[in-house]
């Protein structure tokens, strides 16, 4: 049996009220965007630095700051985030890279990795979260490595970059 149309009352999820389907308007995941690193960037060791993502890869609502490498929302939700570094020719056994998601200057998550391998080679590393932001937040990207000299990190949209989107029905 096919089904011509959808009413409201078949539709059961609580979070997509009857007012919202009644007046044409359903939420969207946006804002959005998705940014990579331009060209490749030094690291110092043992130094938080911002990671400079200036390529935009989209931007829905024209709300990352390609100057200064921050998404600012401005509207207030929960945000999948998403980064990936790629630091090139990293190091030896027991040195340590990590990303840092900053909220308004301030770390809401890290993740960190630990080499282990006896010589350089290319090290990946991944985040993911989700964040509550309000209409005035923004975040940043920060690295961190341990590995006793400055290191690179890879540029290109296949290496380096991050996104968020707004989550919708939470």
């Amino acid at each position: 049996m096919a089904i011509d149309k959808i009413t409201t009352a078949s539709i059961t999820d609580a979070n997509i009220t009857t007012a919202k389907i009644a007046s044409g308007v359903l939420p969207t995941n946006t804002p959005a965007f998705m940014a990579n690193l331009g060209s490749s960037q030094s690291i110092s060791n043992n130094t938080g630095t911002k990671v400079n993502m200036n390529t935009e890869i989209f931007d829905t609502d024209s709300k990352y700051d390609t100057s200064n490498y921050r998404f600012t929302p401005t509207v207030a939700g929960k945000y999948h985030v998403f980064v990936q570094l790629m630091f090139t020719a990293y190091g030896a056994d027991g040195t340590q890279a990590g990303i840092k998601l900053l909220k308004n200057g301030n770390e809401v998550q890290e993740c960190w990795e630990r080499s282990s391998y006896n010589s350089n080679f290319d090290f990946y590393l991944k985040l993911t979260s989700t964040v509550v932001l309000d209409d005035d937040d923004y975040l940043e990207v920060m690295a961190v490595q341990q590995s006793g000299a400055s290191k690179t990190i890879y540029h290109g949209s296949l290496y380096t970059f991050w996104g968020s989107h707004k989550l919708i029905g939470v």
